[in-house]
């Protein structure tokens, strides 16, 4: 059953105020977010103060910050970089705030018809800059494959991981995006089992490229979580829903789909029964 990971969330998915996030994070044992947006604010646009005030919440209820949920790289790759390195540099120091070493970040967008190996120079430039400077805070930087970057297939995800993976670089592995962009999670596990340091328990229906609770799609979760546990995984499951139009939606995903359905807080209940359901069968 995973006995040496830990269970996280983007607690964004059940209401944009913090005190009902936590609220039922109490009520289901959670003890960790990976903090993405709260108040109506994306983590990128909180100041250093209001991050202090977020954290001192979370502390007097006994929850921690596993990652922070960044929008690192969910910019164009032919935008202006240098203001989002910026951002960048940021985030970095909010990481310090929220007492986590961990930032997930993606790869860029790349132009609509726009061949990856085009683009590839520059994406690397921008990484290698990004984990250099990770590497002197000691952090780590986590990518996402997330559709229509540069890394959204599992070959492309290796290819980055082949020049930057250390210390300071480390794989999230999302099983829906890998769905939503016809790759089969097997596979790409397999090619990408060495670096993976993190997960986002997210599920979807291969044809209709639909996110569904986890164990309901075509992700091999039971599987791929029964074979992380015999290896020893001892990182985090982020259970991301995407069930519901929760607020931050338009703001996560480029042409981002409408779930159908408005009840965070169910929604979030009903992805983690799922969650512990699919655990029931690794062990």
């Amino acid at each position: 059953m995973l006995e040496q990971a830990k269970l996280s969330c983007f607690a964004d998915e059940i209401d944009t105020d913090l005190q009902k996030q936590i609220a039922l994070l109490n009520e289901l044992g959670i003890s960790y977010i990976e903090f993405r947006s709260a108040n109506h604010k994306g983590v990128a646009e909180y100041t250093l103060a209001e991050a202090e005030e977020v954290r001192a919440a979370l502390d007097q209820n006994n929850i921690s910050v596993s990652a922070i949920g960044s929008p690192i790289g969910k910019i164009n790759i032919t935008d202006d970089f240098e203001p989002h390195y910026e951002q960048f540099q940021h985030i970095t120091h909010l990481a310090e705030i929220f007492g986590t070493p961990l930032i997930r970040m993606f790869s860029f967008y790349l132009p609509q018809d726009g061949r990856p190996e085009t683009y590839r120079d520059e994406v690397f430039r921008r990484i290698d800059r990004m984990v250099e400077y990770a590497a002197k805070k000691n952090l780590i930087l986590l990518h996402e494959n997330e559709k229509k970057i540069y890394g959204d297939t599992a070959s492309a995800c290796q290819d980055l991981m082949q020049t930057f993976y250390g210390d300071n670089f480390k794989a999230t592995f999302d099983f829906a995006n890998f769905l939503e962009c016809g790759e089969d999670t097997i596979k790409a596990y397999e090619l990408l089992k060495p670096y993976i340091a993190y997960l986002h328990i997210k599920d979807a229906d291969k044809k209709t490229k639909t996110i569904v609770p986890a164990g309901e799609g075509d992700g091999e979760l039971p599987t791929i979580l029964k074979d992380l546990d015999s290896s020893g995984y001892c990182g985090f499951l982020s259970l991301e829903p995407h069930l519901t139009d929760f607020a931050a939606l338009n703001t996560l995903e480029q042409d981002a789909a409408k779930r159908g359905r408005t009840d965070g807080p169910s929604a979030f209940r009903c992805a983690y029964a799922a969650l512990k359901a699919v655990l029931n069968e690794t062990k």
